[in-house]
């Protein structure tokens, strides 16, 4: 009987180890496996230099979002990005949004800033207004080489 007994204490401990290590990958890997409080837009830049998918998206400081999706429009040649936004979130259609960065040298991230008198946007729909990278690179050496 004591046998039976510990490897059924062994079997539950290696099965709760198990849970938890999936638990801690989906947590940690950023996965979003059962999460339907989010709606999609788009948004089209011209030039989305360092954005990366998951990136946060911002509203007035606050992440409310992140970066689904990217491609290349070849019809516009333009960059479109796809944004997951929470559902409590309400864009109108004179909203802008611009890929800041955060810190000097940081990663990139989308910022929204919120309109105030125009028709909401619905699910699926996009973002007209949009400000593109800001090619740090590309200015200084602008400046190092006299172009400025």
């Amino acid at each position: 009987m004591k046998k039976y007994s510990k490897e059924t204490a062994v079997g539950i401990f290696v099965f709760v180890g198990l849970i938890l290590i999936v638990y801690m990958s989906v947590k940690l890997g950023d996965i979003r496996v059962f999460s339907d409080n989010h709606y999609h837009v788009s948004a089209s830049f011209n030039d989305i230099s360092g954005l990366r998918i998951n990136a946060p998206v911002e509203i007035m400081g606050v992440s409310v979002g992140f970066v689904d999706d990217i491609h290349l429009d070849l019809k516009t040649q333009k960059a479109v990005v796809g944004l997951s936004l929470e559902k409590k979130i309400m864009l109108t259609d004179d909203a802008i949004a611009s890929i800041k960065t955060s810190g000097l040298i940081g990663d990139k991230y989308v910022k929204i800033t919120l309109g105030g008198v125009g028709d909401p946007i619905e699910p699926g729909g996009t973002i007209i207004e949009t400000e593109s990278a800001i090619d740090i690179e590309n200015l200084i050496s602008k400046y190092v080489f006299g172009k400025v």
